[in-house]
């Protein structure tokens, strides 16, 4: 697969800050994606404990909200059949027809239930990622995204995952019922990019105005491999947040 030296990205979407005033994380060792719902009881410790990790940062996390709860009698306020579709092919490409919530995905390599703290710990200590992604707001409200070239292994593809950083849900029905639950790093949306290609890297340029929509404030950008379809390992990630 072969990417050109530049790529110049309209999304629809709008970011009224700054480009100075983003927070990069660029040197994370891993990527936690926690599949959660507004509608499983077994949830908001999972939650909690996503909360307590984001600060640090050697890590970047999100949470996908998930559809297959809102049949309790709640619907996640921030689910989407795509996230479910997500969870369901790390299950494909692991082999297991088996998903459930709250399922903590490290890297796209491994899961663990994301309410044990010490299961998330270990896997967290064990973790890297091989590729450095580069990110720079410039005075011209563009960020620039470079991806190292790493000869030898397979393309992979360069996505952008929008998220709100926090926010607070009053449950009215299901097995959260009377409950506010706090969330952070809420997944909004996922765009494919380009390609990384292992001997030029990934060279792209996006424009900060059409990057975030609505109550969105923040983005990933993740490098992640992908064999028959199917995700694989993440190889690389950076972040921004107005």
């Amino acid at each position: 697969m072969k990417t050109t030296a530049l790529i110049v990205l309209p999304l629809a979407c709008a970011l009224a800050s700054p480009a100075g005033a983003a927070e990069l994380r660029t040197s994370p060792k891993a990527v936690l994606e926690l599949f959660t719902s507004q509608g499983c009881s077994s949830c908001p410790p999972a939650d909690a404990l996503l909360k307590t990790l984001q600060p640090r940062p050697d890590l970047i996390t999100l949470a996908y909200h998930v559809d297959y709860w809102d049949y309790i009698g709640w619907a996640d306020t921030f689910d989407a059949k795509a996230y479910t579709d997500r969870q369901r092919a790390y299950a494909n490409a692991w082999g297991s027809n088996n998903i459930y919530t709250p399922q903590l995905v490290v890297n796209g390599a491994r899961d663990v239930v994301g309410s044990n703290q010490g299961a998330v710990e270990g896997a967290i200590a064990g973790a890297n990622l091989p590729l450095a992604v580069a990110l720079k707001a410039d005075a011209d409200g563009m960020l620039d995204v470079d991806v190292d070239g790493k000869p030898g292994e397979h393309g992979a593809g360069v996505w952008l995952v929008t998220y709100i950083d926090k926010t607070a849900v009053k449950v009215e029905r299901g097995e959260n019922a009377g409950r506010e639950l706090a969330y952070t790093q809420v997944v909004t949306g996922r765009h494919i990019l380009g390609m990384w290609d292992p001997q030029a890297g990934a060279h792209l340029k996006l424009p900060l105005d059409e990057v975030l929509t609505g109550p969105s404030n923040g983005a990933v950008i993740l490098v992640q491999s992908e064999k028959n379809g199917l995700p694989g390992p993440i190889m690389g990630a950076a972040s921004f947040q107005k």
